[in-house]
């Protein structure tokens, strides 16, 4: 018998990581990256905070600010912000829009994006433009630069017009990591500023918020963390944090910030209660330390794995050569032209799903497609040798057939 590509994530206690989460029969998960995955415990525990706030409303709501703050200040901590500087955000494009709502830009404006942002966030970027006349201009990256060309690219774009950079810590569709400390230093020497979009950060990057360095972060709970989903956080750094408001107004709209985040009439808030349960669930099962590593090692080992089943199919390396890669997903090129547009990867995604009950996420970069592997500490050497053997084949046979 092979030897596994990886071996499974045991916890400390002596059970596989991979117990802890209930996933259907049948079910491959290969796309943390995308909705993440929620452990039976922290469900348990999501779902207990629901049955309390339905036992008594009275007993519940106007105790929801405190609740809140409780765990605002818990998790403010788990990504090395102060909790005076951090407040919880419904995801990570809420985040992005809270910021782009404060913001008071004119037509002679400039900001800065690269080809590798996030869909909805752009999205979001260019409704400002649109709100304000700013232009936009994109700075592309090519998937291969080094940070030093990352920073040269950015260097030569600014201009005395510019005034926001929005930039990924990770990016979601290529997988990378950018030098978000020392392009916000170099933003900052030319008088503009920067909102980097953490989505992927937490959990991945220890501190990740104070890491970024950025005027504004925001980061996802749900992804590598293992949160409910609907659980975020916004972090700023400047001092006019009281320009930034929460999407619904509420009572409490008149408080500072970041108190007026705490409470929002009668949103379910126990995604947000239950992220300090995950993440203290992880520290406790394993360590963070031990759990990052984890991850690393099996993306590694998962896309060397894939790559050498592709490569026989593939005009080129299978594996693009990405100085930075993100700790637990990796890129790996698709044959032919599948996935040549965000909106034929994701058909591929469900296609290969429909088919197989693999869960994988694709995506597209210049007009190229890839599959994103994503690592967790669930994930199997079964799972990937699963994808080898009945998704390559079929993806092979897909970009024939055309």
């Amino acid at each position: 018998m092979p030897l596994p590509l990886f071996p499974p994530v045991i916890f400390r206690d002596g059970t596989p990581a991979r117990d802890a989460w209930n996933f259907a029969p049948g079910i491959v998960p290969l796309n943390h990256g995308s909705y993440g995955a929620v452990s039976t415990p922290v469900i348990t525990a999501q779902r207990a905070l629901q049955e309390t706030s339905e036992r008594s409303a009275i007993g519940w709501f106007p105790h929801i600010q405190t609740h809140t703050k409780n765990a605002r200040e818990h998790i403010a901590g788990f990504v090395g912000a102060d909790p005076a500087d951090a407040v919880f955000v419904p995801n990570a494009s809420a985040g992005a829009t809270v910021v782009l709502n404060a913001l008071r830009l004119s037509a002679t404006d400039e900001i800065l994006v690269t080809d590798h942002g996030y869909g909805a966030v752009l999205m979001a970027v260019r409704r400002l433009a649109q709100r304000t006349g700013a232009r936009v201009t994109t700075v592309p990256i090519a998937l291969e630069a080094e940070d030093t060309e990352v920073l040269a690219a950015f260097e030569a774009a600014l201009t005395p017009d510019t005034r926001l950079i929005v930039v990924d810590q990770i990016s979601s569709a290529t997988a990378r990591l950018f030098p978000t400390a020392a392009i916000t230093a170099l933003a900052h020497r030319h008088g503009a500023r920067v909102l980097v979009d953490g989505a992927h950060a937490p959990g991945l990057i220890p501190d990740a918020a104070s890491a970024a360095g950025a005027d504004w972060w925001f980061g996802n709970l749900h992804k590598w963390p293992a949160a409910p989903r609907g659980s975020a956080l916004l972090v700023t750094r400047d001092a006019d944090r009281n320009d930034l408001w929460p999407l619904i107004d509420s009572w409490h709209a008149d408080l500072p910030y970041p108190e007026r985040f705490d409470m929002q009439g009668t949103l379910d808030v126990t995604p947000y209660l239950a992220s300090p349960i995950a993440v203290d669930w992880i520290e406790d099962a394993l360590g963070w330390d031990a759990a990052r590593a984890a991850m690393i090692a099996g993306a590694e080992a998962a896309a060397t794995a894939v790559a050498a089943a592709m490569q026989p199919h593939i005009d080129g390396p299978a594996r693009p050569s990405v100085p930075t890669p993100a700790p637990s997903m990796r890129l790996v090129r698709l044959p032919g032209t599948l996935g040549a547009s965000r909106e034929q990867a994701d058909g591929l995604r469900d296609r290969l799903f429909e088919a197989t009950g693999i869960e994988s996420a694709f995506t597209s970069f210049r007009g190229i497609g890839y599959v994103r592997l994503s690592i967790h500490l669930y994930t199997v050497s079964a799972d990937i040798e699963d994808f080898i053997a009945r998704a390559v084949p079929l993806l092979v046979r897909w970009s024939v057939e055309g």
